[in-house]
């Protein structure tokens, strides 16, 4: 590779930004790619519209649940020292932990926090506690209000609350907060100068504020609350950084746990554990997961991504082992998620001559729908499915356990929690896609868009999994 390999991509980087950024109401956006020695940084447009700041290169932003694998390093830097054993039990080290279910929480085991097979249904939990005990008031808070979607180890399901107990159960055996701990254990050591965990730190520095588009004039609005409360710290409420950070951060589980100034942040061994299949549900709508990381399969080459929702932002952070290569973004409206796509995409075919197969080729005829109809549930969520004209037909209700859940949550969501009933159509049984795109729209990361059931018995699913988080039939 040439000295100037990585600058020549910067000029198309950037006209795919201005046009998808112009054209679909997204104020700014700044992206990072690194390889082999060098890296780029691209920034455009607005970071904040209401004052009218640029967004720039070292603009701050909200981590979102990108987040989550900095957890998971830390939790493993804790099983290393000795401090935490992956496969003991939770309730070893927090004898509180606890649902609403009796028993459940004493069968989940500390991997299962991070690798999302823990079965804990809290995912719109949002306790509003502030400070240095939120993360206590969470668990707390889950002997009331988190349920258990599955026996653990049974499923797999997106979990923000096996996070958030992990972050706690960091706190418990380490005697710092999870603020400190991040800051001490991470940022230090990776060379994330720029990244803090508060707004009280962030406004200290230009930092980017989350956009919804207005449905009525369809310009960017800005959000009404930039963090989420401290009790999703470490799922990804709080922590906040630049794109030089998220490169640095990535670039070291690219080299083996080691930071580019040349600190030991993770063995060699925990770093490639992070990086292996811990659970595969078999399903191309959702990739096989590690620890921390999603692995993406685009035909024979992995990218270890995870993506992070803000209030009216998204972020993004992959690294790709094989080609050397860290690519991070942030776009501070949520449709910038399919540009992060688009990017992604065009770096791995058009810069690394990655063959991006079809993830679905062809479509069964005849499926039954009779499985699938029926209510499903999780966490405050309620999906209604229909059986309409051979298509499936899903109403999602939110349904808040009271007013501040439902404050949060709303606001989170931009000021609405309600979308109009969804289309969806056969694939092969078992497998849906949202009715009107075009199949190779699930290639890249839309393939979550996808719709599967699962765990088929007596004629009915027991499970609905979108987006990665399952929910029970009722």
């Amino acid at each position: 590779m040439n000295d100037n390999a990585l600058h020549t991509i910067e000029a198309p980087i950037r006209e795919q930004i201005a046009a998808y950024c112009a054209s679909n109401g997204v104020p700014g956006f700044v992206t990072g790619v690194y390889q082999g020695g060098e890296q780029i940084i691209v920034a455009y447009g607005t970071a904040n519209a209401t004052t009218g700041a640029p967004m720039l290169q070292d603009t701050g932003f909200l981590f979102g649940s990108v987040t989550k694998v900095l957890t998971t390093t830390l939790v493993l830097q804790q099983v290393e020292r000795g401090l935490l054993d992956l496969d003991a039990p939770v309730v070893r080290y927090l004898p509180d932990f606890a649902l609403a279910v009796p028993g459940a929480a004493d069968r989940i085991l500390v991997r299962q926090l991070i690798g999302h097979t823990n079965g804990i249904d809290a995912d719109l939990y949002f306790p509003d506690d502030k400070g240095r005990d939120a993360l206590t008031a969470y668990v707390r808070g889950l002997a009331s209000s988190g349920g258990s979607l599955f026996e653990p180890g049974e499923q797999l399901s997106y979990s923000n609350g096996g996070m958030i107990v992990a972050g706690r159960l960091l706190e418990v055996v380490t005697g710092l907060s999870f603020p400190d701990l991040l800051a001490r254990e991470i940022y230090g050591p990776v060379g994330m100068k720029d990244s803090s965990t508060s707004a009280e730190q962030a406004i200290l520095r230009g930092t980017a504020i989350g956009h919804f588009l207005d449905p009525e004039t369809m310009t960017a609005k800005p959000t009404n609350m930039f963090t989420l409360p401290d009790t999703w710290g470490p799922a990804g409420g709080t922590p906040i950084g630049t794109i030089a950070d998220l490169l640095a951060f990535g670039r070291t589980h690219l080299a083996g746990g080691v930071s580019p100034s040349g600190a030991r942040v993770l063995s060699a061994e925990s770093t490639a554990l992070m990086q292996q299949v811990s659970y595969d549900m078999g399903s191309p709508n959702t990739p096989p997961i590690g620890l921390g990381w999603v692995l993406y399969p685009f035909g024979g080459t992995t990218v270890l991504a995870m993506s992070g929702a803000s209030p009216g932002g998204v972020s993004l952070l992959c690294v790709v082992p094989e080609h050397d290569l860290v690519f991070t973004a942030f776009g501070n409206n949520p449709g910038a998620i399919m540009l992060q796509d688009q990017l992604l995409q065009w770096l791995l075919s058009e810069h690394l001559g990655v063959r991006i197969p079809d993830l679905i080729d062809d479509i069964e005829q005849d499926v039954d729908l009779t499985p699938y109809a029926g209510t499903y549930r999780s966490n405050q969520l309620r999906i209604d499915i229909t059986v309409v004209d051979g298509q499936l037909e899903e109403t999602t209700t939110y349904e808040p356990a009271d007013a501040s859940q439902e404050r949060i949550f709303t606001e989170f969501a931009g000021g609405t929690t309600s979308a109009p009933p969804q289309r969806y159509v056969p694939i092969r049984p078992g497998l849906f896609a949202p009715a009107g795109y075009p199949l190779e729209a699930f290639n890249g990361y839309l393939r979550l868009l996808l719709v599967s059931f699962h765990d088929v018995r007596d004629g009915q699913a027991r499970f609905r999994n979108g987006g990665g988080r399952l929910t029970r039939r009722a």
